[in-house]
């Protein structure tokens, strides 16, 4: 079925064929994502939204609360968001996202990157992520996102980046695993007895339930930049929390 997750319109059409053609939906897993390697032009989507947060936050909330009627019609219903180490980038206490700029107000006097714009979105995916995990929990629906370790990238993909980042991702394609492995985490989350009551986590690429961290300085910064157990405080920090919440139900009502 076609779908532009970067726009709205299309996600309501989409889910109302969903409803019109399927009795419920057991699963919902929000993996598409917006990411042109080498960007540098800010781009917006139809609502008028920077097109990483549409295609890769706004959107999948969206999409749930169009289709939450729907999954409460299952036995066990379960949403995955498709998360990246690269929120690791959060571990920086001078990382934040740039509230400002998600409508293009500062798009013609501000440097855009790319990367950012990918970094910052799918922080914003994890943080809404938990916040539908609790709005939704009285309704039996288990939402969870999942940290997608690093994979073997297309020959398509590589050859966008810049020749520097296109080395690296060559030289780490030599080890890194198929895509494949991490397609059975999405499948063992969504399927299996052991996840069957865990909601508003993120799980790694072990499978194991990760915790925000404790420490973000010294030592324990790179052992979190490292490792795989901890995500960064940013995740959970309330404000951000209200901010974004607040911020998606007014987008996704307009």
């Amino acid at each position: 079925m076609k779908l532009d997750v970067s726009s709205f319109d299309s996600i309501r059409s989409f889910c109302s064929s969903v409803k019109d053609n399927y009795p419920r939906v057991d699963i919902l897993i929000h993996n598409a994502a917006h990411l042109n390697h080498g960007e540098k032009e800010y781009k917006l989507s139809p609502e008028h939204i920077e097109l990483s947060f549409a295609t890769n936050a706004f959107g999948p909330t969206f999409m749930t609360h169009l289709l939450a009627d729907h999954l409460e019609k299952s036995e066990n219903p379960r949403i995955l968001s498709a998360c990246t180490t690269n929120i690791k980038n959060f571990f920086d206490p001078n990382r934040k996202i740039d509230f400002d700029n998600l409508r293009g107000e500062h798009q013609c006097t501000r440097h855009h990157s790319a990367y950012k714009m990918y970094g910052d979105s799918k922080m914003a995916l994890l943080i809404l992520t938990f916040c539908m995990a609790r709005h939704f929990k009285n309704r039996g629906i288990h939402i969870n996102a999942l940290q997608i370790n690093r994979v073997k990238l297309s020959k398509e993909t590589i050859n966008k980046m810049s020749p520097m980042w296109r080395g690296l991702a060559w030289a780490q394609n030599l080890t890194n695993p198929l895509p494949a492995g991490m397609a059975d985490n999405y499948y063992h989350i969504c399927t299996s007895d052991e996840f069957c009551s865990v909601t508003g986590q993120l799980i790694n690429h072990k499978r194991e339930i990760m915790q925000p961290s404790i420490s973000e300085t010294g030592i324990a910064q790179m052992k979190n930049i490292f490792g795989s157990r901890s995500y960064p405080q940013y995740a959970v920090d309330s404000s951000h929390a209200e901010r974004l919440w607040t911020l998606s139900t007014a987008l996704i009502s307009s």
